[in-house]
């Protein structure tokens, strides 16, 4: 099976990087009208959105999850524990977007590809759709408590379908069929290879602010799992070169197999996370 998972994964890129997508350039010199900013950020709040970075641009995704705001003054809510990812992502063509990223959750190291399948036209087809993979490494496993782990059993893979329509000027929604894997799992019960679905929309309040949401749907979490359906909400601002989210989210883990596999807090008991995620191109 992992195997198959990181041929999934590289099999965009060695598609893509023969092809610069001249049918897409032809398309558009007949006048075809394509619809644009479905969401502002490459993320919606936590899934990924349909938007990429354009061709030789370099953004940075400086993202932040605090700890739980249940805690209080204790943590100073949630201050004491925070979670930092960093995030580069590199167009090498307008369709086709490679990263990297470093998180001090579980310490994952990631590498994606992000590229562009079909977008939405006025008066044609009616969505965006926009495939992601990513390999990671969870370098957070212990030796000393796991002896016999190797390096294939830190691995995890993501495979994901991004579904975007662009309603009105105002209103974006996003569907987001997610299979994900791990090679090791802590549930006895778990089954490795999981599969979710994602919903996330956007609204915007005006020229440069938006409400976003988005939640993912486990279809085969384990019974006795002591996690949920990850749950977020946040506002986006846009200034010049910059994209701001603020956030709130019951999941702090900020990538995708964490966030729906290992989401620990609860809406209803106000165990939630505020955080933000900054976007600045180059």
């Amino acid at each position: 099976m992992k195997y198959i998972l990181a041929f999934l994964f590289l099999l965009p890129m060695l598609t893509f990087s023969q092809n610069d997508l001249l049918d897409e350039i032809d398309t558009d010199s007949k006048g075809t009208q394509h619809a644009t900013a479905a969401f502002k950020g490459l993320k919606i709040v936590n899934f990924e959105s349909t938007k990429l970075v354009a061709k030789k641009e370099l953004t940075l995704i400086v993202s932040h999850r605090f700890g739980s705001l249940k805690d209080g003054i204790d943590t100073f809510f949630g201050l004491d524990e925070a979670v930092t990812r960093l995030n580069f992502v590199y167009g090498i063509s307008d369709a086709v977007n490679i990263g990297i990223s470093r998180s001090s959750f579980l310490k994952i190291y990631q590498a994606s590809v992000k590229y562009r399948l079909f977008r939405q036209e006025e008066n044609g087809f009616p969505f965006t759709v926009v495939g992601y993979n990513a390999i990671l490494v969870n370098t957070a496993l212990d030796k000393e408590d796991l002896p016999l782990i190797e390096f294939e059993d830190r691995l995890g893979y993501t495979v994901q379908l991004l579904i975007s329509r662009k309603v009105n000027t105002n209103f974006s929604v996003q569907l987001a069929p997610t299979f994900f894997h791990d090679n090791y799992v802590s549930l006895n019960e778990q089954d490795n290879s999981q599969f979710a679905l994602g919903f996330g929309g956007r609204h915007k309040l005006g020229k440069r602010w938006s409400v976003n949401a988005d939640y993912g749907l486990h279809l085969n979490r384990a019974d006795n799992s002591p996690f949920k359906n990850p749950l977020s909400i946040g506002i986006d601002l846009e200034t010049g070169g910059h994209v701001f989210q603020m956030h709130f989210s019951n999941a702090q883990a900020m990538n995708t197999n964490g966030f729906i596999g290992q989401a620990s807090g609860d809406w209803s008991d106000g165990d939630v996370y505020f955080g933000f995620n900054l976007s600045r191109r180059f």
